[in-house]
């Protein structure tokens, strides 16, 4: 597979915190690729990493050593106005706790980022309208968060990941605070983006769900990745996830 089959490409990458007197390494050594239009999910126990990888992929943080590329470019290298177009053109984020702005309706919300890119009004709204509608919200535009269910509300949160019709969407724990048949549906949509529209989602997650509709599972321990999976090397089942070169249980 040559360089350009992938979005993303991981080197060596390492973020060190300092706590008081101490040093925390929140990623000792990362090395991974991510392919165009695939599914994947990262997966660990709290502390493992996961977060601080997402965020070095979005660019809402920097490596202290190594270096994250995007479609070739160094993110640790671009100054702030670089970092903002990447964030606004290249990226969308899905986040847990789906982050809309309440005084917001549906709509407005999904406006927002192309606002920031300078969409005019009605083409932005236009589009957000087009997006609720794929995301089954299209008689709901007006309502505002607080007249939404978690479900509905985590769909206006793809639909705003999807405004400026990014390569890549990240998804920090999209199903985290929504019951199983919610993250079941949401699981499914990010799915069918990713075949349809030709994205690349990539899932920090603790959802054994996630894994059904992933092409790949990478495994973080302790800042560093301990093994990679494809689908065809994972049995989904009820009750727990078999690996099939070793019949063990996740």
């Amino acid at each position: 597979m040559s360089a350009t089959d992938n979005i993303v490409s991981v080197r060596g990458v390492k973020r060190r915190y300092k706590m008081g007197d101490e040093e925390v390494w929140a990623l000792a050594g990362v090395d991974l690729d991510i392919r165009r239009g695939e599914y994947l999910s990262i997966m660990g126990p709290s502390g493992s990493g996961k977060s601080t990888l997402f965020n070095m992929i979005g660019g809402l943080d920097r490596p202290t050593e190594g270096q994250v590329l995007m479609d070739g470019q160094d993110v640790r290298g671009m100054d702030v106005r670089q970092i903002a177009y990447l964030r606004c053109h290249k990226v969308g984020f899905i986040f847990q706790t789906f982050n809309l702005v309440e005084v917001m309706t549906a709509e407005q919300n999904v406006m927002l980022p192309m606002t920031f890119a300078g969409v005019t009004d009605g083409e932005a709204s236009g589009r957000a309208r087009m997006l609720l509608e794929k995301v089954g919200l299209g008689k709901r535009y007006d309502h505002r968060p607080a007249q939404l269910s978690g479900g509905q509300q985590q769909r206006v949160a793809i639909a705003r990941s999807l405004a400026n019709d990014p390569d890549l969407i990240l998804a920090d724990e999209p199903t985290g605070n929504l019951d199983l048949k919610t993250g079941e549906e949401i699981i499914k949509m990010l799915s069918k983006f990713t075949k349809e529209m030709g994205k690349t989602v990539i899932s920090a997650t603790h959802d054994d769900k996630m894994l059904a509709a992933s092409d790949r599972v990478v495994y973080l321990v302790d800042g560093q990745i301990t093994q990679i999976k494809t689908q065809a090397e994972l049995d989904i089942k009820i009750g727990g996830i078999a690996d099939r070169s070793t019949g063990a249980a996740h």
